[in-house]
């Protein structure tokens, strides 16, 4: 804003005047120090220019402060280009109030400014400017003037620096500096756990954290952070009820970190037990933050009519929070409502991102809707939405699985951007799906050559060879696995009884009621095979014979799952199960079976997707 700009502001206030008497450079001072609104800077802006003492440089600065801190950077901006000879104090604060609010080419363009000047930072000038650096190379070099000036050992900068470098994920020089504080403040070791802590360095950042005598909120979020950004949820889980028992109340960040983690787990009732927390939480706000990642965790964990009462009793909805709902009702199954909300939302005069249309491309994967996807991924260009790698996969997905492999093959063969190998597996899954083993073997022996190879795909190829006979490429490509580390994910399920959560493996013998859950093993089969069901035995990709592929399809880790679930709670009970692994066709056909004859119905959460069985159908249509 222009200096002349700043006369319109300053005349809206004039009439208002101060109703104190004539106002001295002091009391202008003072009452500009309480003031909390840009109204209220104006007013007594107007004011001290009626009484001649808004060139005061206390009451400049004050000014200058006051419209900082309401938000109003412009005026406060335009009064420093007006101050005559401003000191580094003026500088700093108003970089500062830039680089706290994120706007960090502002504040290094003040920064430029100042040193133009000929004015020397101080170690507030230097601690104030750091955060705004978000490249090494830029921070590297604020590292040099600051040794150069003799203040990298202050506090302050040390502090700055330190949390510079953890942004950047330069642990080693973080830590360094770490080392060389004599007495290192909770802010400095907050910032150390905070950097191994994005780097998945958790065991070291869980030491500091164990070995600080005292710890604020921002200590506890930075841990439990870790802990769930890094596929760990029951410990972030675990240490937020200790936190809890020791005193310190969770903020906004804590609950968001804590429902991300119960997500990731799919156990309802921790969620369910996290919401009436937020509920009766005197400092948790139910804003649309929170409510989204409710959304979100009552997705997945299966509690889909949880997550539309949220979202429909949430005003001022933002477009992260219709992103939500649109991926829930995707995974879902539920396509068509998630289609629908695009209207809805754009209805709103909401504009979409990249995230909303992730979610609708997966929902017409989800039900084979391939014109649907076409158009959808054509429509991205009207929102001037370049499509990501992950808009690609979903193409890729949803034409791979609806049998059209050769022109999933052409999209990927077009793409300016490397694929991925989430595109690949795609693909070969496809393959396999739709026995196109010529193409399937084409791609494979591709990524075999350029050693892009995974376990995924090293396990769909031999899948391939498996499903065509094929024994001895079978056992070429799991020798070339073992040469290279390779192992199998093996397939997991859990299952939550009161607040408790079990996990079984495929032909799992280590639960202390195993004789009673394969006993109800045996009869869920012989029930099943009363109406009708045959063991899909061709999915047992190993040289066996069929009543050995039958027993191994018998005891998958959902059925077992199942079967706990079946002998712990009450008749008519839902049981919800979360997979790992996506589920076999065989296992998807028996709980459909299961569903119908013991009237239950059965929420069941594989990699992929949510699987809704009841009275023997699935909400996926048999298509996933």
């Amino acid at each position: 804003m222009s200096a002349a700009a700043v006369q319109p502001v300053l005349h809206s206030f004039a009439s208002s005047g101060e109703q104190h008497g004539v106002l001295t450079a002091d009391r202008t001072a003072g009452l500009l120090a309480g003031c909390a609104t840009a109204r209220r800077a104006g007013e007594l802006h107007a004011a001290a220019i009626r009484a001649g003492v808004d060139r005061d440089r206390a009451v400049n600065f004050r000014l200058q402060r006051a419209y900082a801190a309401s938000g109003r950077l412009d005026l406060a901006v335009t009064l420093l280009r007006l101050t005559p000879d401003p000191t580094a104090v003026f500088y700093t604060c108003a970089i500062h109030a830039h680089s706290s609010r994120g706007l960090r080419l502002a504040a290094l363009a003040l920064l430029s400014d100042m040193l133009n000047r000929g004015l020397l930072p101080t170690e507030h000038t230097l601690s104030a400017s750091l955060p705004a650096c978000h490249g090494l190379s830029l921070g590297h070099a604020l590292h040099a003037y600051a040794f150069k000036l003799g203040l990298a050992g202050d506090s302050y900068v040390a502090t700055a620096l330190l949390s510079m470098y953890a942004r950047g994920g330069d642990s080693d020089a973080a830590r360094a500096l770490f080392d060389e504080m004599p007495d290192p403040h909770v802010v400095s070791v907050t910032a150390m756990l905070t950097c191994y802590a994005k780097m998945g360095a958790l065991d070291n950042a869980r030491e500091l954290f164990d070995g600080m005598p005292s710890k604020d909120f921002v200590c506890w979020n930075a841990m439990i952070d870790g802990y769930a950004q890094h596929g760990r949820p029951n410990e972030a889980l675990w240490l937020f009820r200790q936190m809890l028992r020791s005193g310190i109340e969770p903020d906004e960040v804590t609950v968001v970190l804590a429902l991300s983690a119960v997500a990731q787990l799919g156990t309802a009732e921790s969620g369910k037990w996290l919401h009436s927390y937020v509920k009766n939480s005197r400092h948790v706000r139910l804003n649309v933050r929170v409510a989204t990642a409710l959304i979100d965790m009552y997705c997945k964990c299966g509690s889909l009519e949880d997550a539309v009462s949220v979202f429909d009793s949430t005003s001022d909805k933002d477009i992260v929070m219709w992103n939500a709902m649109i991926n829930g009702f995707a995974m879902h199954g539920h396509s068509r409502k998630a289609l629908e909300m695009f209207s809805q939302l754009t209805l709103q005069g909401l504009w979409p991102t990249d995230i909303t249309f992730i979610g609708l491309l997966n929902a017409c994967s989800h039900s084979g809707l391939v014109d649907e996807g076409r158009e959808f991924f054509r429509t991205m260009e009207e929102y001037t939405i370049v499509p990501k790698i992950e808009h690609y996969g979903c193409m890729v997905n949803l034409l791979g699985r609806a049998g059209l492999i050769e022109e999933a093959f052409q999209l990927v063969q077009s793409m300016t951007i490397t694929p991925d190998t989430v595109m690949w597996v795609s693909l070969l899954a496809a393959c396999r799906l739709h026995k196109n083993m010529a193409l399937g073997q084409q791609i494979a022996d591709y990524l075999v050559g350029k050693k892009l190879a995974n376990s995924g795909m090293y396990i769909l190829l031999s899948n391939i060879y498996a499903t065509v006979g094929n024994w001895e490429e079978v056992a070429r490509v799991r020798s070339m696995m073992k040469a290279s580390g390779i192992h199998k994910e093996p397939g997991c399920s859990a299952i939550e009884i009161g607040c408790k959560v079990y996990e079984f493996v495929a032909g799992d013998m280590s639960h202390p009621r195993t004789d009673e859950i394969y006993a109800m093993l045996e009869k869920m089969n012989e029930l099943v095979k009363e109406q009708g069901h045959v063991p899909q035995t061709e999915l047992v990709l190993h040289d066996l014979d069929e009543e050995m592929k039958e027993k191994a399809l018998t005891v998958h880790s959902e059925k077992l799952a199942v079967a706990f679930g079946l002998i712990s709670t009450a008749p008519g009970d839902t049981i919800k199960i979360v997979k790992n692994l996506r589920a076999c066709s065989d296992c998807h056909a028996v709980l459909k079976l299961i569903s119908k004859i013991t009237g239950r119905k059965i929420v069941f959460r594989d990699r992929n997707r949510f699987h809704h069985f009841v009275d023997g159908s699935c909400t996926c249509g048999d298509y996933w």
